[in-house]
């Protein structure tokens, strides 16, 4: 060996980052060597210069998994500080560890480990801000024997111009001779260990490099790579109609273009070229200097092809258009019942996220009936898939939507579904703004899904994160080293106070035609019916904390807005928006609806306190704001707020034997809010399973963590009555207009609560006492004569219109001064055989075959719909649904699921339906 310690910059096909450089001794080190490793901030992507203190997450590639690059024997989780991970500062941003390998990681002596992997990162936790160098930095070890290193090119496969000089050396170990061949012609030989050779690039084209090094026992090894000599860019205007992404002209031809200023050249990779950067696939450049674009031929309708775009020879990116992409970290873990047959990742060839293109694919048909509910009447469901059902898939949703029907709710808000960062996710960490996220399923189910919510007269509302991206985003990836380039995205946040990764520059022409195709995509692709904008208060280059009324923000907005309106004139917008109430006027008035956030107001009453005006819920009142549109969204809970019964059941308030903090009272409470809150006039949100009294945390298993789905509340009478109530509510509010008048006046400032809607059909007096002591009240109803109490039908008359009422602690009333249908509430409590007139086998629960017949009795003929659910509340079978006459009736069930296929041991509900009425009953079977 003539060297003993070479500064190596780790690229080529291993590394995912495009500047990572690490000196290392021994150069060539087994895992049984001592290894001592520096780490140069400086010459990485510059997120570490200057930091205080840097740490390695670390762990090895084995035999076994380098083909996915999965991490073996990682040291730490991410974000943990430990002694043995933390590196030694040299000085000027130079960083030391050192370890005997095998020993570091335990690592069995029967396996073998192909390279070290490493993200360097400061004392943050986080992975999403500039804490980290980059990514995945891999440093290759030896095995025993002769080894050897291509010192240069450093980056393999590596780019020139014509004319320039192509360095090419190599050192080895154990070797007595080593020879270089270029499209194998011998054109380098030495009688050592190392080998040099200067080429000419003389003519645009692809060579291909063989080094071998031989031993003294004759034995050789090669390394292969391959460098390219760039052809002078080919300057061509993009063809008409064609755009950013994927266009296809035919089943047979398409053009992929790629906005990428500022770039020098762009090749096309994929099946067409084994994923090798290819002279037929150099792309072309549009005049403006903008865009690389190519035409592709000869494809095959209905087939598969992958492909990325290789940059300036340093990242390779899938398209940002993309509608489906291909992760290698997070694919695998995917059900394949949710996405069958999913593209396989090409392993081994490339790195990084691929995107996936498929011409000839007929478009969805619509059911095109469908026609929209009036914004102050919109009753939203906020959803998370992944916590709602336990398939976690679209396929299920859909089976759910029955449920949304009886419910009563005419949207749904689904959180967002295209792709974002990892699997288990709320979802605002996008990265792919045009493709369906598959950990909930395939396009088509998306589709299905929504068409069938048509059906029920249900829309559709997508959550969607416009306000920031993280480091897996190719817009961010095409710039991360440049971000003063980066066309799309601010270099830095104008708002310090609440910034979340890499902040969009909305007064950029890139990112205003870039979010005026996302949102023409979801409205065309998909109908959906309207979009929620996340963190909207952050659509803005002004410089401050964002609350201050901002004209730009206001611009941006309307504009955003305008360009939705001349895809689909009816199209729902919604601002996550919380500034000031002028701007947030200006904006209702214009026809946008906007988040309001009572939360904290609702809560205050629910658990029984009122002290300082806490629960005062006015706010979330739209004239109380001085708004004269009805478009302020109010909520009680949403995605992002405390559950309310977690808070009652853990903090409630009590007064002698009342107490908040049980359950039944608390639930109880929930309805005198409910009633309270949805007859507002005004468009109203919940969130999931707030219908049922949901009561975890928001933190359970972490913030934005996986948490408990409980469709067996249901079986709680408590809370099926709670559901009842909402159910009752939402639809007095979408059937009656006098809930949609502007014509009311509230008083929620006091313990005991009360609204009155006036309205030439209808006239309302709501009122309810949110104290934990017997209130009594003076009310003034609208006029004397006969009132209506809604939920018992009982009939109220007064001889003056006022009136003294004394209610006890949680009691609401809802009085309307014409007679409206009572709805039903009440649910029986069971017993350990029936539930109402649903009968199960005498020897439940214990297991039965499930060869069974179940009996149920109706007094009267009844219309029945007999179901059995599984408990992610997936209708498993499906018994009965008929007109029956009264007395008792046998159903068989074989155990099977429809479609023939058995059902697995388990608990099962089986459900009937008569009427308005429910009964429920669990059921265990066994095989």
């Amino acid at each position: 060996m003539k060297k003993s310690a070479l500064f190596i910059i780790l690229l080529g096909l291993l590394s995912p980052l495009a500047a990572q450089i690490l000196q290392w001794t021994p150069l060539f080190a087994t895992a049984d060597d001592t290894i001592s490793i520096i780490y140069d901030a400086k010459k990485g992507d510059g997120g570490l210069v200057g930091a205080g203190e840097i740490y390695a997450h670390t762990g090895v590639l084995t035999e076994n998994s380098k083909g996915s690059w999965d991490w073996k024997y990682v040291k730490t989780a991410w974000g943990q500080n430990t002694p043995e991970t933390k590196l030694t500062p040299l000085g000027d941003n130079k960083w030391q560890i050192r370890f005997h390998i095998r020993s570091y990681y335990g690592l069995p002596a029967d396996i073998k480990a192909t390279h070290l992997a490493f993200v360097f990162r400061n004392a943050n936790s986080s992975r999403t801000g500039r804490d980290t160098d980059g990514g995945d930095i891999f440093l290759p070890l030896s095995a025993p024997g002769m080894s050897f290193l291509i010192l240069a090119p450093q980056k393999r496969p590596a780019f020139y111009n014509v004319g320039d000089s192509v360095h090419i050396e190599a050192v080895s170990t154990n070797a007595r001779k080593m020879r270089l061949f270029l499209d194998e012609q011998l054109v380098s030989h030495s009688q050592s260990d190392t080998l040099a050779f200067h080429a000419l690039a003389s003519a645009p084209g692809k060579i291909r490099a063989r080094i071998e090094a031989v031993d003294s026992l004759g034995a050789s090894r090669s390394l292969l790579f391959y460098y390219l000599v760039n052809a002078p860019l080919t300057v061509q205007p993009l063809p008409d109609g064609a755009q950013f992404g994927v266009s296809e002209l035919s089943p047979t031809q398409v053009i992929l273009a790629l906005q990428a200023p500022q770039k020098n050249f762009s090749y096309l990779i994929g099946d067409w070229s084994d994923w090798e950067a290819d002279p037929n696939y150099y792309m072309k450049r549009t005049p403006d200097g903008e865009t690389y674009w190519l035409q592709l031929q000869n494809l095959t309708p209905g087939d598969i092809y992958r492909y990325q775009y290789w940059v300036n020879g340093k990242v390779k990116i899938a398209d940002p258009y993309a509608e489906l992409v291909l992760d290698p970290a997070n694919d695998k873990y995917i059900d394949a019942a949710t996405f069958p047959d999913m593209p396989d990742y090409p392993v081994g060839k490339t790195e990084h996220i691929v995107s996936v293109l498929q011409t000839g694919i007929p478009d969805f048909t619509w059911n095109d009936s469908f026609q929209r509910p009036a914004q102050e009447k919109l009753v939203i469901y906020e959803l998370l898939v992944r916590d709602f059902i336990k398939a976690h898939n679209y396929a299920t949703l859909i089976d759910t939507l029955d449920y949304f029907s009886r419910l009563g709710v005419n949207a749904i808000e689904l959180m967002p579904v295209n792709e974002f960062e990892g699997n288990l996710s709320w979802g605002y960490n996008p990265s792919f703004y045009f493709a369906p996220d598959k950990y909930y399923g395939r396009k088509q189910e998306l589709q299905r899904f929504i068409d069938e919510a048509h059906k029920r007269g249900i829309a559709v509302i997508l959550d969607m994160v416009l306000n920031h991206s993280y480091e897996q985003s190719p817009l961010v990836r095409l710039y991360q080293s440049t971000m003063w380039q980066n066309p799309w995205y601010n270099e830095k946040s104008p708002n310090p106070d609440f910034a979340w990764g890499y902040d969009f520059n909305h007064e950029s022409r890139a990112t205003q035609q870039f979010v005026d195709r996302v949102t023409s995509h979801w409205l065309t692709t998909y109908h959906v019916d309207g979009f929620r904008f996340d963190f909207t208060k952050g659509f803005t280059n002004t410089p401050g904390n964002g609350w201050a009324y901002d004209q730009a923000r206001i611009n941006i907005l309307q504009r955003m807005a305008d360009h939705i309106w001349s895809v689909d004139a009816a199209a729902y917008v919604i601002l996550e928006h919380f500034t000031d109430n002028s701007e947030e006027k200006k904006l209702a008035d214009y026809g946008m609806m906007i988040w309001g956030n009572s939360n904290s107001n609702y809560n205050e009453a629910t658990m029984g306190y009122h002290d300082n005006g806490k629960s005062d819920f006015s706010w979330g009142v739209y004239k109380k704001r001085g708004w004269s549109k009805a478009n302020l969204v109010t909520y009680m809970e949403s995605h992002d707020e405390e559950r309310l019964m977690y808070k009652n059941l853990r903090w409630g308030n009590s007064s002698g034997a009342y107490t908040v903090q049980n359950t039944a009272t608390a639930l109880a409470r929930m309805e005198a809010a409910a009633a309270l809150f949805f007859p507002i006039p005004g468009p109203k949100m919940l969130w999931q399973f707030g219908e049922m009294g949901y009561d975890y945390s928001i933190d359970k298993n972490g913030r934005t963590g996986e948490k408990p789905i409980r469709w067996d509340y249901l079986d709680d009478p408590d809370r099926r009555r709670l559901f009842n109530v909402f159910a009752a509510l939402i639809k007095l509010k979408q059937k009656h207009k006098a809930f949609s008048s502007a014509d009311f006046t509230t008083s929620f400032a006091q313990p005991v609560k009360w609204m009155k809607i006036n309205d030439d059909s209808t006239n309302v007096l709501i009122i309810g006492n949110f104290d934990v002591v017997d209130a009594a009240k003076d009310v003034t109803f609208q006029h004397a004569g006969e009132w209506y109490d809604y939920f018992s039908g009982e009939a109220l008359t007064l001889n003056s219109a006022q009136k003294s009422l004394t209610l006890h602690p949680g009691e609401y009333h809802i009085y309307t001064d014409a007679p409206l249908q009572t709805p039903k509430t009440k649910i029986s409590a069971p017993d350990d055989k029936t539930v109402g007139r649903l009968l199960l086998p005498q020897n439940y629960p214990n297991p039965f075959n499930p060869n069974t017949t179940i009996t149920f009795s109706l007094p009267q003929p009844e219309k029945v719909l007999l179901s059995v659910y599984d408990l992610a509340g997936r209708q498993v079978r499906q018994l009965v649904d008929s007109a029956l006459t009264a007395g008792q009736h046998h159903v068989a069930w074989d155990g099977r699921e429809e479609h023939g296929r058995a059902v697995s041991s388990g608990v099962y509900f089986c459900r009937l339906r008569f009427g308005d009425e429910v009964r429920v009953r669990k059921m265990l079977l066994t095989r």
